[in-house]
């Protein structure tokens, strides 16, 4: 039982002394954020306010170009 104990608390240790496993973590909060803002702006669907303001100036452009040729 000692044995198991003393293996166990070594895990541990090495386990909170990897800094991989932490900047990995580190980089899914990263990721998430990035996403949550990106949904935020864009909305889904592009029913945001910057997918409306891009759905307007592309649907003005694609109407001066009409309107010229």
């Amino acid at each position: 039982m000692l044995k198991l104990y003393v293996q166990t608390t070594e895990a541990f240790k090495r386990l909170r002394a990897d800094q991989e496993g932490v900047v990995s973590f580190e980089y899914i909060i990263v990721a998430a954020c990035i996403i949550g803002a990106v949904a935020a702006a864009f909305g889904t669907g592009a029913t945001g306010a910057i997918g409306t303001a891009l759905s307007g100036g592309i649907a003005a452009i694609v109407t001066k170009f009409n309107a010229a040729v």
